[in-house]
C-alpha cells in the first residue's frame, strides 16, 4: 500500500500574503471549494480575528460542508502571562468554528530573545499555555515551529525543547518551518535526521513548511518527506511571503509520480485546477511552470519532436495526461518534416500530410520567419497557412479596401457626449469611452458587396468592429466572436518608426480560444492580417455548426 502524505494547503492564509494577490471573501470560498474538490487534506483558512475580511470568511465557512478537506484556523501563541480567556486572538481561534487550529510560535532562542523580547522560559510557557488551552477547549492543534532550522543550528537543545513542549501540551503534530527560506535541503535533511535521533517520539508527528528564498522550497519539502515528514505544507503556485512557499503543483506530482506516495485522489485534475485558481485570483499562469504550465510538455526542436512522435518518453519525464496537461508541438524554422506532419495531424486529422507537402510547408515557414513571423502559439494562423499552401483554404470574404482615420481629442469627446451611459441604471455613473479612431471596410461575399464603418478605441479596435459588422450580416455566428488579447512586438527597434512589427491576436467565441499572427512594417496591416486569419479560422472551425 502506498504511504499517504498529508497535503496541507496554506494558500488562503500565507498565499494571501504574496505581493500581487488579493482575494475577496467570495474568492476564498471558491478557492476553498476547488481545493476540497482537488482532494487536499487540510486547508488553512486565514488568521482568525485578523481582519473583517477574515471574520467574514469564517462566518461563510460555517455554511460549507467539505467533501474531503478539513478547514484549519490559524493564529499565534499567547503573549507572556496573557490570560487565554481575555485574549482576543485565543477567542477568535475558538470562535472560528474549525475542528483543527494551527498556532505558530518561536522555536529559536534568538527569535524569542531578540524579536519577542521574552526569556527562553517565557517562550516555552507561551507555547504550553496556548496549545494546552486550545486542546482543553476541544481543538486539535498543529504547532508551527517558526524558525526551527535556524533555531536548531543556533541552540539545538532549545529548539528541541520547543517541540517537546508543544507535543507535551497535546499538539497533534509539530511543523518544522524554514521561515527565512535560507537553509538548503541537504542541511534540512541533516537536522531532521538528528531531530529524529534526539526525539524518536516525533516520528509520524511532524510536517514541513519551507519558504523559497533560496529557490529550494520544493526540493526541501520532498527531501523532508523522504526523511519522514508525514505532512507537506504547500500553496497554489508557490504563493507566499517574499519569494513564496513550496509549490502545490510541483511538490504533489513529484511525491506521487516520482516517489510513489499517495497525496491527492485527483492528480489528473491538477492542470485544470491550476488554471481555475489563476482565474479566481486574477493572476496569469506561468507558462513554464513544471507539470501544469502551458509549455511544460511543449516541443520545438525538430529532433525532439521527431523523437516524441516515436516514443513520448524520449523527451517527457512523465505523461502529460497524468496531471491533466497535454503535449504541444511548436512549429518554427527549427522544425523538421516529422514535426510538421505531427502538427498537421494534430490540427487537421482528416487532412493528412506527406513528406513533399511537409517540405513545402517548412520552406514557407522559414521564409516567413525570416521576415518576422513566428508560429509558436499561433496555431490558427499555421492552420490557415497549411490550407493555403495545400490549396484548400476557403475564401469566406474578399477584402476590397479598408481605411482608418484617427480622431483628434475634441472629435472623440463630442461623439462620446452624444452616447447614452453604459450603465442603464446610472448607478455607477459610468463615462462612455472616448473613441479615438474610425474605420471603413469594403468586403464582398458571394458577389455581394458590403461597406460598413465603426468607431473604436484606437485604429485596431475600430478596424475589428467595422470588419465584424460587415461580416455579421453574412455570418451571424461572427457576433459571438471577440478579441481577448492583442500584443505588438517591434522586431527591429533600430529602424525606429520604420520598424517591422509582429502582432499576435487572441480571439474567442466564448467557448474556444485561438491565436493568429500578422507581420508588417505597417502596424495596421499587421493587425488586419492577424484579424483576417482569426475570422477565417472562426468560420472554418465553428461557423458551419453554428
Amino acid at each position: 500500500m502506498k504511504k499517504h502524505v498529508v497535503i496541507y494547503d496554506t494558500t488562503l492564509r500565507e498565499g494571501s500574503q504574496c505581493v500581487g494577490i488579493s482575494l475577496t471573501v467570495a474568492d476564498r470560498i471558491r478557492l476553498f471549494n476547488e481545493l476540497d474538490s482537488l482532494g487536499v487534506d487540510f486547508i488553512e483558512c486565514g488568521l482568525a480575528g485578523g481582519s473583517p475580511k477574515d471574520d467574514a470568511f469564517y462566518r461563510e465557512l460555517a455554511n460549507i460542508k467539505p467533501a474531503h478537506a478539513k478547514p484549519v484556523a490559524f493564529g499565534a501563541t499567547l503573549k507572556p502571562y496573557e490570560d487565554p480567556e481575555k485574549s482576543p486572538m485565543f477567542k477568535a481561534l475558538i470562535d472560528a468554528g474549525t475542528e483543527y487550529v494551527t498556532v505558530f510560535g518561536k522555536a529559536s532562542e534568538f527569535q524569542a530573545r531578540e524579536i519577542l523580547g521574552v526569556t527562553v522560559d517565557e517562550n516555552l510557557m507561551m507555547i504550553e499555555k496556548t496549545v494546552s488551552g486550545l486542546v482543553m477547549s476541544g481543538k486539535k492543534v498543529f504547532f508551527d515551529a517558526e524558525h526551527y532550522f535556524d533555531g536548531f543550528s543556533g541552540n539545538k537543545e532549545y529548539a528541541l525543547d520547543c517541540l517537546r513542549t508543544a507535543l507535551g501540551a497535546g499538539a497533534e503534530c509539530v511543523v518544522l518551518c524554514d521561515t527565512n527560506g535560507g537553509v538548503l535541503p541537504y542541511r534540512q535533511r541533516e537536522i531532521i535526521r538528528e531531530t529524529l535521533r534526539e526525539m524518536p517520539e516525533i516520528e509520524g508527528k511532524f510536517g514541513i513548511h519551507a519558504h523559497n528564498d533560496s529557490g529550494a522550497a520544493d526540493y526541501a519539502t520532498v527531501e523532508a518527506v523522504i526523511a519522514g515528514a508525514f505532512m507537506a505544507q504547500v500553496a497554489v503556485n508557490g504563493w507566499g511571503e517574499r519569494c513564496g512557499n513550496a509549490n502545490l503543483f510541483t511538490v504533489v506530482p513529484n511525491l506521487t509520480l516520482k516517489l510513489g506516495y499517495d497525496c491527492i485522489p485527483n492528480l489528473e485534475k491538477l492542470c485544470s485546477f491550476a488554471q481555475r485558481a489563476c482565474e479566481i485570483s486574477n493572476t496569469k499562469m506561468w507558462d513554464f511552470s513544471p507539470y501544469v504550465g502551458r509549455n511544460a510538455f511543449s516541443h520545438k526542436a525538430g529532433v525532439h519532436i521527431d523523437a516524441v512522435c516515436k516514443n513520448s518518453a524520449a523527451y517527457e519525464h512523465v505523461a502529460p495526461e497524468t496531471v491533466g496537461n497535454s503535449r504541444r508541438i511548436m512549429l518554427s524554422e527549427q522544425s523538421g518534416r516529422a514535426a510538421v506532419i505531427a502538427k498537421v495531424g494534430e490540427l487537421l486529422p482528416k487532412l493528412g500530410c506527406d513528406m513533399d507537402s511537409a517540405a513545402m510547408i517548412i520552406d514557407k515557414i522559414k521564409e516567413l520567419e525570416l521576415g518576422g513571423y513566428r508560429f509558436e502559439g499561433a496555431d490558427a494562423s499555421f492552420e490557415m497557412l497549411v490550407k493555403q499552401l495545400l490549396g484548400i483554404r476557403r475564401s469566406w470574404f474578399i477584402l476590397n479596401t479598408y481605411k482608418v482615420v484617427v480622431f483628434d481629442n475634441d472629435a472623440g469627446e463630442k461623439y462620446a457626449a452624444k452616447q447614452p451611459s453604459q450603465d442603464p441604471d446610472n448607478s455607477n455613473s459610468m463615462t462612455p469611452q472616448v473613441p479615438t479612431a474610425s474605420a471603413i471596410v469594403d468586403v464582398t461575399v458571394d458577389g455581394r458587396e458590403e461597406i460598413t464603418a465603426a468607431n473604436g478605441i484606437g485604429p485596431v479596435d475600430a478596424l475589428d468592429k467595422a470588419l465584424r459588422k460587415a461580416l455579421t450580416s453574412f455570418y451571424p455566428v461572427i457576433g459571438r466572436m471577440h478579441l481577448v488579447d492583442y500584443k505588438v512586438r517591434v522586431l527591429e527597434s533600430t529602424l525606429a518608426t520604420a520598424s517591422v512589427v509582429r502582432v499576435v491576436v487572441e480571439s474567442s467565441d466564448g467557448t474556444n480560444k485561438w491565436c493568429t499572427v500578422g507581420v508588417s512594417g505597417d502596424i495596421i496591416k499587421a493587425s488586419f492580417d492577424a484579424l483576417v486569419d482569426s475570422y477565417d479560422f472562426m468560420l472554418d472551425n465553428f461557423g458551419e455548426k453554428n
